[in-house]
């Protein structure tokens, strides 16, 4: 992906896209790179679709919004809707497979169009709180803005907390990153 590396996450709120963001990009910060993240709420603020806009590069950054993203996440049909404007021929867009009837409304030209079953692993096999987190491991897998073991200090530097007081929260969310980079790798082979 070329450099910076421009990424919209978008889903309804509640879905963590906010939270995602802020986690990629502390790692990314952590490890020497520039990022910037700007949300965007449009009008609804509650209840609606927000956008997440990161930029992950090895030099400054001006702005952290842009025309067309290199990697779009959409967690609702509503964000398939909303973000479509953000693809072109280069722009790799993941959405959830548990929202049906988008189809019609995936952007065409996109580079790869991914449908990924994250909410689904999230409920039948971890927790469905942890459904960001595997985006976050998708995301993270589909562009390489940082190594794993960055993502996974930078979950722990923001949840640490949570894992202080339940410890068995720390193994569960490695695990979501992990699930969530393994569903792009399995669709990138």
């Amino acid at each position: 992906m070329e450099n910076p590396v421009k990424i919209a996450l978008a889903g309804e709120g509640g879905q963590g896209v906010q939270s995602v963001a802020g986690i990629m990009v502390e790692a990314a910060n952590d490890s020497g790179k520039e990022a910037l993240y700007i949300p965007n709420f449009g009008v609804e603020q509650r209840g609606g679709v927000s956008v997440a806009f990161c930029q992950i590069g090895d030099e400054k950054i001006g702005s952290p919004k842009f025309k067309k993203a290199d990697l779009v996440i959409a967690l609702s049909d509503r964000a398939v809707r909303r973000t479509r404007q953000y693809a072109d021929q280069n722009t790799v867009y993941l959405y959830d497979a548990s929202i049906k009837g988008v189809e019609d409304g995936l952007p065409q030209e996109a580079k790869k169009v991914m449908a990924i079953p994250a909410l689904e692993i999230a409920k039948k096999e971890l927790h469905p709180r942890v459904f960001n987190v595997i985006i976050m491991g998708a995301a993270i897998e589909a562009t390489k803005i940082v190594g794993m073991e960055q993502a996974k200090k930078a979950v722990e530097k923001r949840l640490g907390y949570k894992f202080v007081q339940n410890p068995k929260l720390r193994e569960l969310n490695f695990k979501a990153l992990e699930e969530g980079a393994e569903l792009v790798r399995a669709q990138e082979a």
